[in-house]
């Protein structure tokens, strides 16, 4: 086992054995010219902050000291850590639960024995366990463990703040699954085939109530709430179910949980969701409706699927305050706000939205009506399923099983004396024409189509059966959208970039186009993916003139989007191009949402 290299060089802190202080660790600080000797005069004066057992570096990181190598930084906890790692000569780590198997780490120590030397056991291999530790002079336990366990240690430094609250963490859940695990033991243990498994699945003996499952649960809304997932998976496997989240549209692995304890945390969450326990065949849909740790209201849409080894239960999680946003916020620019307003703006019509499943179509709806719906306006919604109950809405859910479809739907929003209808989606020829006969009788209709491009829209109108007068007559304009991750604001980096990169963007455009950008770097702040949030690109097509003399029973596509392009119609890929131009995304995440571009004729 290692020892220390470079041990703190206050007598303070020195002593082997010894925990850290708040005056020792000053003198260190001081003496790297990292806090003024006046700041740590005055900390040290103050009792009231240095009284008590709280960690030094946590003390210090209150305080927000500027760090003099990086006047816009302050030298916070995390920042503390990485400095202490350095002057004691052990690797840094900082604590990712995404990156950790807490069944494997909590077996090789108790709870008390965690807490009592303030250390987290974070990773284990056949010859080595990583254990952190915010006391670097304290290693009474090293050898103790070593010999228990039969393993090398290798120690870590990590941030007092991460190790408490991950020790309670990590610890709490190992015990619940475990205690689930206890309470099923033999229900699946002689499972030898698929067929056994499917059978047995129908009547495992783990209560969906039994209080581990319960802490599991919300353990697990609360670490997604914390996480910003957009989305949680419970995808049940042969072995072990796994548990994922979608976090700024992209899945992260966060655990394995055991076959029949994931079950039960779906027959849980079923029953918060007001779903069939024991119909585990069809698909189901419901909601959960909860509050964050921070006060704050979530809903949550439920959807399982029946999957060859059980359930496979989806959480989209909405935030209300992330749902309905200020165009800004959205990634509108200022000339396609003008666009959109024009378009919002007309008494009747239809306006499309346009693009795939988790493209922020939702998102920018309920922004519009939320904009829209007035005291002396009348909004009604026809949805499948309702994606968030807004209060200053009428909304109607399609219900399939009872004859309650969009088109129908519409027919009764007809009724209801609407000014605006939003229609959830046009999925075939009838939802189309009632969407078309709500626009001729003077009411202004929002919806979505999925298609790649705003042009699109139109031939895929035609192809559902629409006549083209009508379309000519009703279609105000369609919006084609995609979301691109935004760049970490407190870690990107400026770049050149060769005229080459913009080889996929079609002229005039790439003149205008500048040669600086930013690049993902990655910090502790974005998860070290570079990235943090999501922000629209937009394809705003209004439907003037020009644009309606092309649109026939023979409308020619490529013609169309030549001229939408003449007429003003900036591609997605353009659109992505002034985000990276703007240094807010990158051309990676442009190029991998946004279609290719089409070379217009000359």
């Amino acid at each position: 086992m290692s020892e220390i290299a470079h041990p703190l060089t206050s007598a303070a802190s020195n002593a082997e054995g010894r925990r850290l202080t708040l005056d020792g660790v000053l003198k260190d600080l001081v003496s790297d010219q990292l806090v003024s000797r006046a700041d740590a005069d005055k900390l040290l004066a103050d009792r009231r902050i240095s009284r008590g057992d709280q960690h030094p570096l946590v003390v210090i990181g209150e305080q927000r000291f500027k760090d003099p190598r990086n006047p816009r930084k302050t030298l916070h906890a995390e920042a503390l850590t990485e400095w202490l790692a350095e002057k004691v000569g052990l690797p840094y780590l900082h604590v990712d639960p995404f990156k950790i198997d807490f069944a494997a780490v909590t077996k090789l120590m108790s709870t008390a024995y965690a807490q009592r030397y303030r250390i987290l056991p974070v990773g284990v291999s056949k010859h080595e366990a990583v254990i952190a530790t915010c006391e670097p002079h304290v290693r009474e336990w090293e050898e103790q463990l070593s010999q228990i366990l039969r393993l090398d240690i290798k120690r870590v430094i990590a941030n007092p703040v991460d190790i408490q609250s991950y020790i309670v963490e990590f610890f709490n859940l190992a015990k619940s699954i475990k205690g689930a695990s206890e309470t099923d033991r033999g229900t699946y243990s002689e499972i030898a085939n698929f067929e056994q498994l499917v059978q047995l699945g129908h009547s495992g003996k783990l209560d969906a109530n039994d209080q581990h499952i319960i802490h599991i649960c919300d353990w697990l809304f609360n670490y997604a709430f914390e996480q910003r997932a957009s989305d949680i998976h419970l995808e049940p496997r042969r072995d072990a179910g796994n548990v994922r989240f979608r976090i700024d549209g992209v899945l992260h692995q966060v655990y394995q949980i055991p076959t029949p304890v994931l079950a039960a945390m779906t027959s849980r969450i079923k029953i918060l969701g007001r779903m069939d326990v024991v119909e585990k065949r069809r698909p189901q849909d419901g909601r959960i409706k909860t509050v964050t740790p921070d006060g704050g209201e979530v809903e949550l849409r439920l959807s399982t699927m029946p999957t060859a080894f059980g359930e496979k239960l989806v959480m989209r999680i909405f935030n209300p305050d992330v749902l309905v946003r200020d165009f800004s916020e959205l990634g509108f620019s200022d000339e396609d706000l003008t666009k959109w307003n024009g378009m919002l703006a007309k008494p009747h019509g239809i306006i499309l939205v346009t693009g795939p499943t988790g493209s922020g179509k939702t998102t920018t709806l309920y922004s519009t009506m939320k904009c829209l719906a007035r005291p002396e306006v009348n909004v009604c919604t026809v949805e499948d399923p309702i994606e968030m109950v807004e209060p200053n809405f009428n909304q109607m859910q399609v219900q399939h099983n009872i004859g309650v479809d969009f088109a129908s739907g519409i027919r009764t929003l007809m009724r209801q004396d609407p000014d605006i209808i939003m229609v959830g989606e046009i999925r075939d020829l009838e939802t189309a024409e009632m969407a078309i006969q709500a626009a001729l009788t003077g009411h202004l209709v929002l919806s979505t189509l999925h298609t790649n491009d705003s042009p699109s829209a139109i031939t895929r109108l035609l192809d559902l059966g629409v006549p083209s007068y009508l379309i000519n007559s009703t279609v105000l304009g369609v919006m084609a959208q995609r979301l691109v991750r935004t760049l970490c604001p407190k870690c990107k980096e400026k770049q050149a970039l060769e005229d080459s990169a913009w080889q996929h963007l079609v002229a005039p455009w790439k003149a205008a186009l500048p040669k600086v950008t930013y690049a993902a770097q990655g910090c502790l702040d974005c998860r070290m993916t570079g990235y943090s949030g999501r922000i629209g690109i937009y394809e705003m097509m209004v439907l003037n003139n020009a644009l309606r003399d092309l649109i026939s029973d023979t409308t020619d596509l490529e013609k169309l989007r030549e001229t939408a392009y003449r007429e003003g119609v900036k591609p997605l890929r353009i659109s992505g191009a002034m985000k990276i131009a703007s240094g807010i995304t990158t051309l990676d995440e442009v190029m991998k949402v946004a279609p290719p571009m089409h070379e217009r004729r000359q």
